[in-house]
Formats: C-alpha cells, structure tokens, sequence
C-alpha cells in the first residue's frame, strides 16, 4: 500500500521520540529520516522502527493533543539558535529542533524558517528576527501557538494567517516572534500543519 504523507510523518514522529528518550542519536535520526521521507509504501516504513519499542507509537500526535495531553513534539536536542543571512540567504526548514532562543538577522538579505515539520526544545520558545534592509519569512503551523509582537520602522512586521483554524489548545507548543524591521520586513505565515491527518475516535 502507498506510503500518504500523514503516514510519513507519524513514523518521524516516533524517531523523533526515541531521540528525546535517548535510544538512538542524532546520526541515526538524520539517516533513518531520510529513508522515512523517500519511503513510497507502508512496507519501507517499517523497518525504520522496527528496533523501537512499540510504546513510542501508541499515541498518535493529534490525537494525544485533542484528549489535552502533553505535546509530543516537545523535547529533543536543539538545533542552530541562529540563522544570518547577510548579502546572501539563510533557512532553516524541515525536521530540526527549535531551541528555546534562535536568533535570525538579514541585512541585505534574507532569512526563512520553517516551523511545519519541526520539533521544540522548550513548550515557550522565542524567536527575535532583525532586518535592515533584508526580509525574513517565518512559517508557523496552525497547530501551535504563536505570539507576534515584532516593530516595523520604516519597515513591516506582521503576521498573515492563511489558514482559518482556530487558536491551537494549551497544550501545544508557543512561538513569541519578536525583533525589528527596519527598511525591510519580517512576515510571519500561519499556514494548515502538514504533520498528521485529523484524530480518528476508535469504533466511528
């Protein structure tokens, strides 16, 4: 049967899981990330978890946060707390860890981050983006929250909701966004998640 991408992503889920719990280490995550995103059937994903105890996977992520339990995409060892993209570009994207503070500054530049597939360090994580004469792009998924208190002078800083849904639960992960655009822009995209389809209530 063909692999669909919520199937992709809830095998990533539970690397990501077994990484947080230490039972394989961030080389491993990498390489069997790369086998689970260029899986096409169900068969090649699993392998992948096959040496993990089933438990990692007992609790799908929507549906562990629609009955309010603990976000499990909370925890793991965190990635770059910069990104700089000075006469050039810099992005961080895909499946990467948010640390608690990550920095991004463009000056004649640009900055992207994407948030859609990642994990976070700490539930409460900021990200301060300065532009001068730059723009830098920041992706969030509609199921965390996010807090935008970012200034614009003579400059944008703003954020632009493209997906309709309501304000995430409690129990989701939140993004404070704040910084400074000057002569430049900094515009926050909240956009539909991309990691698993809806909850499935057993027996409906």
């Amino acid at each position: 049967m063909r692999a669909s991408d919520a199937d992709r992503e809830r095998v990533a889920q539970v690397l990501h899981n077994a990484l947080s719990e230490g039972r394989i280490t961030v080389n491993e995550l990498e390489e069997r990330l790369s086998t689970v995103y260029a899986a096409k059937t169900l068969g090649e994903l699993k392998p992948v978890t096959a040496d993990l105890p089933s438990s990692s996977a007992m609790v799908e992520p929507a549906a562990t946060r629609a009955l309010g339990f603990p976000d499990q995409r909370i925890g793991g060892h965190p990635g770059s707390p910069v990104s700089i993209g000075v006469l050039s570009g810099a992005v961080r994207k895909g499946s990467w860890v948010l640390p608690p503070q990550h920095n991004s500054f463009a000056f004649w530049g640009g900055a992207e981050i994407d948030l859609r597939q990642a994990r976070f360090a700490d539930k409460n994580c900021t990200i301060t983006a300065v532009a001068i004469m730059g723009g830098i792009q920041i992706t969030v998924p509609d199921d965390i929250n996010v807090d935008v208190t970012g200034i614009g002078l003579m400059g944008g800083f703003v954020l632009e909701d493209k997906s309709g849904a309501p304000p995430a639960p409690a129990t989701a992960p939140t993004v404070k966004i704040n910084g400074l655009a000057f002569w430049g822009g900094v515009v926050v995209y909240r956009k539909p998640a991309r990691r698993t389809e809806p909850p499935q209530i057993e027996g409906a």
